[in-house]
């Protein structure tokens, strides 16, 4: 395997202005790209819902990022990408009260903005363009009840004025709107990633439309993720297609408190149509593989 001496890593708080709250995550600094083994390897030992790999990617504030979970690397991930440009804010702009930050996940090129909170050393805001959403066609109420079942729901939990539907901003959600119940929600499908490739989603997102609060799982139904920026968006998109909210509307979509880590999430679409998902960073600590 590789060696990792020396490799440098920081921790930091996603979705959030207070140390030890909203969404932990590790940023690893390697020098040059590591294999992807080692990576994947790395995001086990750290045990968080999402670690990312940082290494430079020429002139300017450009960074290549890869984003691993504890099974596998994703395409496209929120709370990694704003905690990676809070952190860069920190180690690269210290002295500066904003900043601008192109994160690169394959051929896609990630826009990211930063602002350091006024008398602090460590907290920032962190923005991201996550682009124009793309939304499948609803689902049936016939087609939706296996959904519900596999999420230990049933009819009376769901909000029945908005359909279940697939929406991406880079990562494919089910977005399953409810009228309450989001304490009994949990995936309890044997092969529910199965199932949710049937209608093009790789996670699903449970949320309570009139709370705007959610929740998500890894598809093992074993770990809940404490503040999900890749479903926010899809959410924020979701609820101006279906009249709750206004185009540029700033929606603050609540999640993490299942899990003790309350988190806040803003989603905004600009005038161009693309969303906007934002929130607060607390980097925590550093540290380095010996």
């Amino acid at each position: 395997m590789t060696s990792l001496t020396g490799l440098g890593y920081y921790q930091v708080d996603v979705f959030t202005h207070e140390a030890l709250a909203g969404n932990g995550l590790s940023v690893f600094l390697p020098e040059s790209p590591l294999p992807a083994r080692a990576m994947q390897r790395l995001a086990v030992e750290m045990r968080q819902f999402e670690s990312i790999f940082l290494t430079p990617a020429g002139p300017g504030r450009r960074f290549e990022a890869r984003i691993f979970t504890m099974e596998e690397e994703l395409d496209f991930a929120g709370h990694p990408m704003l905690g990676a440009a809070g952190l860069l804010h920190h180690l690269h702009a210290a002295g500066q009260a904003s900043a601008d930050w192109t994160l690169m996940l394959g051929t896609r090129a990630v826009a990211l903005s930063t602002k350091r909170l006024e008398g602090t050393a460590a907290t920032y805001d962190a923005r991201m363009n996550q682009g124009k959403a793309a939304l499948q066609p609803p689902l049936g109420r016939a087609e939706s009840q296996a959904f519900l079942e596999a999420l230990n729901l049933d009819a009376s939990q769901l909000d029945i004025r908005f359909p279940l539907q697939v929406v991406s901003t880079g990562l494919p959600y089910l977005l399953v709107p409810a009228a309450g119940g989001l304490d009994r929600a949990r995936v309890v499908h044997p092969a529910f990633e199965a199932l949710l490739a049937t209608v093009g989603a790789k996670f699903a997102y449970v949320f309570d439309v009139a709370a705007r609060e959610g929740r998500t799982w890894d598809n093992a139904g074993l770990v809940e993720d404490i503040a999900t920026g890749s479903a926010a968006g899809p959410v924020g998109a979701y609820l101006i297609q279906h009249g709750v909210a206004a185009a540029g509307e700033l929606i603050t979509l609540k999640q993490g408190r299942f899990v003790g880590r309350p988190s806040k999430i803003m989603v905004q679409a600009d005038a161009a149509g693309d969303i906007m998902v934002s929130g607060g960073v607390v980097v925590l600590a550093r540290g380095e593989l010996i």
